[in-house]
């Protein structure tokens, strides 16, 4: 019984504690910070579907597998203008050019929802959450906005007891993985303050930390046998900037900070061109690189792949990690190929 509990502490404390995390990693996040900051839920004039997967130190049996859905868009797209200045293009010009963003208008003030759904598999744990979106947009300047988000929902961990292998099988802590299955509320809030060349955000997810326990409170007092989920934080920022006309450039930061686990650093490059494709490149600090490339097919379908390298001891097991992500851009009354305020 007692090495039972060691155990399942063991993988509650490697899911917590390491990089491992509770909240998943992204690569592409730059393509969707919805997923991170609730506070991006409304930016754009039509409702933006993402869905994402993510598979994590291939080759390592148990590595972490995150699958998502998100959907965010505004409440009423009234607050929006009717007319496109993006519509025809004179041929040869870019009409996503240094002229474009020189004319730049912030939306109007608005409000905006989202939903977001989400799955992710580490070992015999199973993290699984539903949250919905509020946020509301307001206009400091004719170039810069503000927003604040805030989500709220729920989440279930389990863990997989057919997945655990122990020399007492009938043992009653783990004999059915209900013992983990259990919802516990969700809340996530972000701001952000973004303009035509910038943008700087600031979120925190799981704010409401969470205790867990193996054994449903029978050993009372006993904190070897509890855990915790803990808040995660989250900051920001980015600048864009351009190569010649056809061609731009976003650096990016973001800083992530988890309590008892090590600050997470990601620096970032995305090189645009005329709107169509891109290619970018992370470097996550003591970790390893990432490389990624995408295509706006149309001014509904965008699509893009990253592929991590790790440069820790994993990647003598590991062949990297893989993420897709497709995007679908509903009721795109601009016809734009890539977002105008979310970068």
């Amino acid at each position: 019984m007692k090495r039972t509990y060691l155990l399942l502490l063991l993988l509650l404390i490697i899911a917590e504690g390491t990089r491992a995390q509770q909240q998943p990693h992204y690569t592409q996040y730059i393509l969707n910070t919805f997923i991170i900051n609730p506070a991006v839920a409304g930016i754009e004039n039509y409702w933006d579907v993402k869905a994402s997967h993510r598979h994590q130190w291939a080759g390592l049996n148990g590595a972490p597998v995150t699958s998502y859905l998100t959907i965010h868009g505004p409440l009423r797209k009234s607050d929006y203008p009717s007319a496109s200045i993006t519509g025809l293009t004179p041929p040869g010009e870019n009409p996503r050019g240094k002229a474009y963003w020189q004319q730049y208008e912030t939306p109007p003030s608005h409000a905006g929802a989202g939903l977001t759904i989400l799955n992710d598999k580490t070992g015999p744990l199973n993290r699984f959450s539903i949250t919905a979106t509020y946020a509301h947009h307001i206009a400091l300047s004719p170039r810069t906005s503000i927003s604040a988000g805030v989500s709220f929902g729920a989440q279930s961990v389990s863990v997989d007891a057919s997945a655990l292998e122990f020399q007492q099988p009938g043992d009653p802590v783990v004999a059915s993985s209900q013992l983990l299955n259990k919802w516990k509320p969700e809340l996530n809030a972000g701001l952000m303050l973004y303009s035509a060349d910038f943008y700087i955000g600031a979120s925190a997810q799981n704010i409401i930390p969470q205790q867990l326990s193996f054994d449903e409170g029978k050993v009372v007092g006993d904190s070897l046998y509890r855990g915790k989920l803990v808040p995660h934080l989250f900051f920001s920022a980015g600048y864009r900037t351009w190569i010649n006309e056809d061609v731009s450039v976003l650096p990016s930061v973001m800083v992530r900070m988890v309590t008892a686990a090590p600050v997470s650093f990601d620096v970032n490059a995305k090189f645009l061109y005329r709107d169509r494709m891109w290619v970018g490149g992370s470097y996550r600090i003591q970790d390893g690189f990432a490389a990624m490339l995408g295509v706006n097919i149309s001014s509904t379908i965008n699509i893009g792949y990253s592929y991590d390298y790790t440069t820790s001891s994993l990647n003598v097991v590991s062949h990297g990690t893989h993420e897709i992500l497709i995007g679908f851009l509903i009721g795109n009354r601009f016809g734009d190929l890539c977002p105008r305020n979310n970068f």
